[in-house]
This record gives C-alpha cells, sequence and structure tokens, in this order.
C-alpha cells in the first residue's frame, strides 16, 4: 500500500535561494506549457483549415530556451525542467481522465513546490556506531549544479523513494514522498463482502456513525464528541485577531515594498497556524476512530462540502442575499476540517482492514432513529432533539450519527454499495504504433492516413507536429 511521508526540512539561506530559483524554474515551464496549449486551442477555433487540430500534448520543453530571452533557465539542471513538462502532461492525462480541468497558471504566491527525480537527489545512508541506527542524509542536486546536504527531521520511519516534493509556505520548508511499504491492505469490495457475513444486529454493533456539524465538528452514534480544545479555541481565535490586524497593514502599504513583504509573510504566517491545528485535529480524531477495536464499519453523511460553501456574492445584476452570514457559515464549515476528517478516516480505515462508507444525507437530522418519524420540528433546537410521535429524546448530533449507522447497516446488507472505478493517473512511456511500408496492412480495407500539421516553435530547435486526425480517403464512384 502507498504511504507518504512529510518531514519539516532546514535549508541554509543560500539553499534557499538556490531552491526558490529552482522552483521559479519549473513553475516557469509549467506555466509556459499552458500559454502554449492555449495560444495553438485558440489559433485552430479561429482557423476553418485547422479545426479540430490541435497542438501535441507532449513534454517538449526546448523552445523555451534561449540564451538571450531566458538565460536563467540555463543555470538549473535540464532534468528540473523536464520535470515541469511532465507534470503539465500528467495535468492534461488528468484532465482527460475526468480528474480535473486543464491544467491553469501557477503564480508565485501561497504554497510553493518543486518536483525533484532521483537524478537530482540521493539519501546517503550511515549507521551510528554506538547504536547501529541507520538514518539517512539528503543531498541535493548534481554534479554541475550542487546544493549540498539538506537538513530533515524524519518524526517516523521511512524507505528512500524515487522522487520528492520540496514546498514552501510561510518561510517553512517541508520535504515529502510516498512509496509502496508492502503491507497489502484490502480492497472496499472485499472488506463489504466481508461485513455482509453478519447479521444486522451484529453489523449494527460493529458500526459507528458520525455526523459532522459546525458546533461539534463531529459526532458519533455512540455518545463521543471530538472537537478543538479549549486551549487550540483560544490559540486560533488569537491568530485570527493578528491576521486581521496585519492585512489592514498590508492594505495600507505600497504594494511591493519590503513593509508590505513583511506584513505578506505575516499574514501568512498567521494563516499557517490554523492550517496546522486542523490538520492536528483531523488525524488525532482519524488514529481514535480507526484504532477502536469495537467497530470496523464508518458511515459518514454525503455531503457535497465545495457546493456547500460557494460564495452567495451573486452578480452586479443579481446580487445575492445575506452575504455575510453566508460568509459567516462557510468560514465555519472550512474550519471544522470535514473533508480531511473523512479523508483520513478512510484511507486509516483501509490499512487497518475497516471500511469508511458515505450514505444519503437527507433529513438524517430530522428523522428519529428509534421510530424513523420524519418532520422538522423533531430538532428543537441546535443539541435538542424531540420525537413528536415517540416522544424519545436524544442529542441532536447523536440522534443523527444513530440514523446515519441504519442507513450504512441497509447499504451493506443490501449490496447497495457503489463500486466506483479507480482512475489513475501514472507516468509511463506510451508505445506508439509504427505506420508506414514496414507494416502489414489488412488487405481489402480502406485505411486511414495521417495528416499532420508541422508548426515552428518559435525559440525552438525542432519542428514540432501539432496534431494526427485519422482521414479516411474517398472512395471512387463507379469503379
Amino acid at each position: 500500500m502507498q504511504i507518504g511521508n512529510r518531514f519539516r526540512c532546514y535549508p541554509t539561506p543560500v539553499q534557499q535561494r538556490k531552491l526558490l530559483q529552482w522552483i521559479g524554474c519549473q513553475r516557469f515551464i509549467y506555466n509556459a506549457k499552458v500559454g502554449e496549449d492555449r495560444y495553438y486551442r485558440n489559433f485552430a477555433r479561429k482557423s476553418l483549415s485547422h479545426v479540430g487540430k490541435f497542438a501535441p500534448i507532449d513534454q517538449q520543453y526546448s523552445q523555451f530556451k534561449n540564451p538571450e530571452l531566458t538565460p536563467w533557465l540555463y543555470e538549473v539542471p535540464s532534468q528540473l525542467l523536464r520535470n515541469g513538462a511532465t507534470k503539465w502532461k500528467q495535468a492534461y492525462s488528468r484532465f482527460f481522465s475526468g480528474l480535473g480541468g486543464r491544467p491553469t497558471i501557477q503564480t508565485r504566491h501561497g504554497k510553493q513546490s518543486v518536483w525533484l527525480t532521483n537524478e537530482l537527489f540521493s539519501f546517503v545512508p550511515a549507521t551510528d556506531p554506538d547504536t547501529g541506527e541507520v538514518t539517512h542524509t539528503l543531498h541535493i542536486g548534481t554534479k554541475k549544479h550542487p546544493i549540498g546536504a539538506l537538513a530533515f527531521v524524519a518524526h517516523r520511519g521511512y524507505q528512500p523513494p524515487s522522487s520528492i516534493h520540496l514546498s514552501v509556505h510561510a518561510r517553512r520548508w517541508h520535504v515529502s514522498f510516498n512509496y509502496e511499504d508492502g503491507v497489502i491492505a484490502p480492497t472496499e469490495e472485499e472488506s463489504a463482502e466481508w461485513l455482509r457475513g453478519f447479521s444486522a444486529p451484529e453489523l449494527a454493533a460493529m458500526t459507528l456513525g458520525l455526523d459532522r456539524g459546525v458546533n461539534i465538528p463531529l459526532a458519533g452514534s455512540d455518545g463521543q464528541q471530538f472537537d478543538f480544545s479549549e486551549v487550540q479555541k483560544k490559540r486560533v481565535a488569537k491568530q485570527i485577531k493578528y491576521k486581521k490586524r496585519w492585512q489592514r497593514r498590508q492594505a495600507r502599504r505600497v504594494k511591493g515594498s519590503g513593509r508590505w513583504k513583511k506584513a505578506k509573510q505575516r499574514v501568512a504566517r498567521y494563516q499557517r497556524y490554523g492550517a496546522d491545528v486542523r490538520r492536528d485535529f483531523c488525524h488525532q480524531t482519524s488514529h481514535a476512530l480507526v484504532t477502536d477495536t469495537r467497530y470496523k464499519l464508518f458511515v459518514f453523511e454525503a455531503l457535497n462540502v465545495k457546493n456547500m460553501t460557494a460564495s452567495a456574492k451573486g452578480s452586479i445584476k443579481a446580487p445575492g442575499k445575506n452575504v455575510r452570514q453566508k460568509t459567516g457559515l462557510n468560514r465555519s464549515i472550512l474550519a471544522s476540517g470535514w473533508v480531511q476528517i473523512k479523508l483520513y478516516t478512510h484511507y486509516k480505515a483501509r490499512r487497518a482492514g475497516k471500511l469508511s462508507i458515505e450514505v444519503p444525507a437527507h433529513y438524517s437530522s430530522q428523522e428519529c432513529s428509534q421510530c424513523g418519524f420524519t418532520h422538522q420540528d423533531n430538532r428543537l433546537s441546535q443539541a435538542v432533539f424531540v420525537c413528536q410521535r415517540c416522544h424519545h429524546t436524544d442529542n441532536a448530533d447523536t440522534n443523527a450519527a444513530k440514523v446515519l449507522v441504519k442507513r450504512g447497516v441497509s447499504l451493506i446488507l443490501s449490496d447497495g454499495l457503489v463500486k466506483k472505478s479507480v482512475k489513475r493517473v501514472g507516468i509511463t512511456k506510451q508505445r506508439v504504433k509504427e505506420v508506414g511500408a514496414g507494416c502489414s496492412e489488412p488487405a481489402g480495407e480502406t485505411q486511414p492516413t495521417l495528416v499532420e500539421i508541422v508548426v515552428n516553435r518559435q525559440g525552438g530547435n525542432t519542428l514540432a507536429c501539432v496534431s494526427l486526425k485519422r482521414e479516411t480517403p474517398a472512395t471512387t464512384l463507379g469503379v
């Protein structure tokens, strides 16, 4: 099973300047590929003779290197530039697979990262003579473009990977990578098949429903409630106050000046603190859930958080209503870590041989977990639930989590779990089918021909084929 690690690293000031240059050069190649693709697609739409013919989705980047226009590209390893083009190619592969949109321009604001393959780094093992412990030293760079040993702190064991990512955000550097650790985890279908061997009462006893809310981020069907500690809430509120203060200072300063950059870094640092607290809370919560030996099935409500947190500002012609209230609600939802909790629980449960699923969320907060009666008057307040039929009283979040348990058990036993086809996009070498005189072709069939459009990319040293379109020759009438 694939496992990922993210460690803090501490580059020297000289190494930071060099790594920032590497990040900028790789981002330049990526953005240049995005601009080139947009140009050719726009050209194809406006030229009738090129309708349906587009530039190839390749990894060529030499057309962007010019000693006069882009001399800085010669100051970094060529593998670094190749990786930028490869990232763009992989992003386009995700678009073709339906996993995302077309590649877009990457900005130099916010979190920045650079992708390094094994030609640009190495983990050198070192054995402690006293304890026998094996540690690694991370060396970055090549013989022509060296950076040196990069200090990092590994808080857990790991295996040397084939590629790494070096990222920086608010002056904090991290090295992240993933590798195959050899653990064989069951698939969702296999776990669901194993759970279907239990009866409904047995399966309900080993199922934990999890209701996500704004006041209480996560509530379990067994009465557990997971929330940020009072110290965390106090510190996050304090950081938010400081962030707003420095945002106001940044707005009053000249954009691009030294004091403006200082205020921007302060804002990023305070914002990073809240993100770190949420990540820590979600990891600890998901770990506590998965390590509980009583439960084998975790049931979440299917929430489209992206649509729930959409802006209500509207447009000039149709302005939105209650925009400030909706903005506050969106901020509270995002600060609760709904998506992260579900994501962490899902992969940790699969690694532990358990299952995490989603069920429809409609009327789960208004349905009685005892008799099934659904009415909006059942929920008297944010925390109190009283059934109008059977007078069952419970905490509103706990009752909703119990409803999710019933729906999850019914979904598993009825074999209604949707088997999703996993789409994966990797960096692989594709074999191109040869077409020519030396290739055999079926007799008696009209073979399509390849029509090529050759475009001279400015600044390049080769001619690139823009498109390969199959056209079938017209048959001659009367023959």
